[in-house]
């Protein structure tokens, strides 16, 4: 029996020994690790045990493990987006074939999401959810910062306000670009933000005040989210598109995002309208949300006509934006 060494394994040992060389280690300390390593396994690689061990119900109603499930399933696709999106905004020599796949990554992720929403639509007793929702009082996905992280990884702030004042803010965005001005000042930076669109969601539809599920949100993630449209007011996806050469702002990647502004701020929010109008309407009134949040005028799209990317839109499109399927599935009050 040989006990030659097969060359390509030699190969490799050679490549290994330089690498480690190189990265001042010892080659033989690694090959020892190897030896007392153990194989491993698909349920420890995943952690799955840890895995299935976060679905905690509130109550004892069944389908409140469909509802828990699935919004922990929902947060695991966010993460992945925003694993795209940093990506894009990190490229250091970005191109359009860079920057279409990884947009397209992403509209597959939104996708998979607004197809497996039945799961939320229809995969419930009416009578269950009414009940255990109260029990989760004053959570509400309306408190999914992951969503807002995406929204302040796409677009510019200004983009995000809220529709009364956001052509006031254009404006002032349009004048402060026109001086030159490199960015936002904090202070301005933090007007933008106090009316973004979401905030007017977590106002109580009874008192106008503030709800606690909002109160919290801002408690917890003002900070962060401050932070982030600070690091990427200039990085954010749309400000990369508009810095890439005209050759490389190519139709394919126009269509990505397009679809992409579609995917996010049109049937993903009217996927949860479909929802809310299951769960949430009795004898043509409208029961408030998890949290208190005012779903009715919050959620359609129709309302807050938000764009990641305004100026891949005509005019008429933003005045259409997601009005065909509020008209006919929205009652007026």
């Amino acid at each position: 029996m040989s006990d030659a060494i097969d060359p390509e394994i030699a190969k490799r040992i050679v490549l290994l020994e330089e690498k480690f060389k190189n990265s001042g280690q010892d080659m033989l300390s690694y090959l020892d690790g190897l030896l007392y390593d153990q194989y491993i396994t698909y349920w420890d690689y995943i952690r799955l045990d840890t895995l299935l061990s976060l679905q905690v119900p509130a109550t004892h109603f069944p389908d409140e493990m469909i509802f828990i499930g699935y919004h922990q399933i929902t947060e695991l696709y966010f993460k992945l987006i925003i694993h795209e999106q940093l990506q894009i905004i990190n490229k250091e020599d970005l191109t359009a074939s860079y920057f279409q796949e990884k947009v397209l990554r992403i509209n597959r992720y939104f996708q998979v999401l607004i197809s497996s929403f039945e799961v939320m639509i229809r995969g419930m007793e009416r009578e269950q959810f009414l009940k255990f929702r109260m029990s989760l009082l004053p959570a509400s996905g309306f408190q999914s910062a992951q969503f807002r992280m995406i929204e302040l990884y796409s677009t510019d702030l200004v983009n995000l306000t809220h529709p009364s004042v956001r052509e006031e803010f254009h404006e002032d965005y349009a004048f402060a670009k026109a001086k030159s001005q490199q960015s936002h000042s904090p202070e301005k930076r933090e007007e933008l933000y106090q009316n973004i669109y979401w905030k007017k969601g977590g106002i109580d539809m009874k008192s106008g005040e503030k709800t606690l599920t909002l109160k919290q949100f801002e408690e917890r993630y003002t900070p962060r989210f401050l932070r982030i449209a600070s690091e990427v007011e200039k990085s954010n996806l749309y400000q990369r598109y508009l810095s890439l050469p005209e050759s490389e702002q190519t139709d394919d990647l126009k269509n990505a995002l397009r679809m992409l502004d579609q995917n996010a701020n049109i049937n993903w929010l009217l996927m949860h309208m479909g929802a809310a109008h299951r769960y949430l309407r009795k004898e043509g009134k409208a029961v408030q949300a998890t949290g208190g949040t005012n779903w009715k005028t919050f959620l359609p799209p129709s309302f807050q006509k938000i764009s990641f990317f305004p100026s891949l839109w005509t005019t008429e499109e933003h005045e259409n934006w997601g009005k065909q399927w509020v008209d006919h599935h929205l009652n007026t009050k």
